[in-house]
């Protein structure tokens, strides 16, 4: 099976419109716009706030790229694929507002094509959407939880769970022994039941996004808070920080393919704290991030 991807170029090229349309909405500035060449083959079209009246930072990026040989990143759990023609697309975003109280969200959506004359190509897709709290809200949690278990309940009712399970795995910092924040989904390598369904779970995914996250910035972001807040928030962005840079796979795979540098880092934020050894103060809501939100649980217990 040979895989046309002019329909996956048309799809991802339109959610990040629209995605940077409902943003630029909420925030009442624009987006930049800064289109890019890969030297390889392909390149993208990055779209970034900084600065705004409501994101501090944030970037929802398109990128089709091309290469004659897998990077080690994707060939260390498929092998035999080495030495393949690639072809990547798909839109990545984070989102980090100003207020401590309203979480930064990360979302990706992507296809990888692996081609060799005289076989059929070797296609999977991946992606997923989490939330990153400083001061958490269970109403907030469950609604973003619920608001993905919606999205994947036509594909089948141990979806959700899977991916759910498969994300609080990921995105969990090993060496800090502890989770990034309050998790999603997230699913990788998805090529069962046939490229139609695939790709329709992708869209899923996708179309998902600003459903389950503004509906939680629109209720949190008059909330007032000072400099303690700001202070936990920068403690907090360093372990985005630091996952990103150490395990994130699609970082990796950016930067060992010659990716665009700029645009596969829009995604660090711009204010962030590093300090030694430090803990909150018990019973203080900076503890209870830790007590509650970083332990991986069934947020819609209670709405089930």
């Amino acid at each position: 099976m040979s895989i046309d991807t002019s329909t996956l170029k048309d799809y991802f090229t339109s959610l990040q419109s629209r995605i940077v349309g409902e943003l630029e909405a909420f925030d009442g500035q624009p987006f930049r716009t800064d289109s890019w060449v890969r030297p390889e083959g392909g390149g993208g079209t990055s779209r970034l706030i900084e600065e705004g009246n409501f994101f501090e930072r944030g970037g929802v990026n398109f990128s089709h790229v091309t290469g004659k040989s897998l990077p080690a990143s994707a060939t260390a759990v498929r092998p035999q694929l080495a030495g393949r023609s690639w072809e990547a697309m798909g839109v990545s975003l984070v989102l980090h507002p100003r207020n401590p109280y309203c979480p930064t969200a990360h979302m990706n959506v992507r296809c990888f094509v692996a081609r060799k004359e005289g076989e059929e190509d070797v296609w999977w897709f991946g992606g997923g959407m989490d939330m990153t709290p400083y001061y958490g809200q269970r109403e907030d949690v469950a609604h973003f939880h619920q608001t993905c278990r919606d999205a994947l309940a036509p594909f089948g009712e141990e979806v959700y769970p899977k991916y759910k399970h498969w994300c609080d795995e990921y995105f969990f910092l090993k060496h800090r022994n502890e989770p990034r924040g309050v998790g999603g989904v997230f699913f990788d390598d998805l090529n069962e039941g046939g490229f139609e369904r695939c790709f329709a779970l992708t869209q899923a995914v996708g179309n998902a996004f600003t459903q389950a996250y503004l509906p939680v910035l629109a209720k949190r972001r008059e909330t007032p808070y000072g400099e303690r807040e700001r202070d936990f928030q920068a403690y907090r962005r360093g372990r985005y920080v630091e996952f990103n840079l150490v395990w994130d796979r699609g970082t990796l795979f950016g930067l060992q393919s010659g990716g665009r540098t700029e645009s596969i880092l829009m995604s660090l934020p711009p204010i962030v704290k590093w300090r030694y050894d430090w803990a909150p103060e018990a019973g203080t809501p900076e503890a209870e991030l830790y007590e509650v939100f970083l332990q991986p649980q069934d947020w819609l217990a209670s709405s089930c």
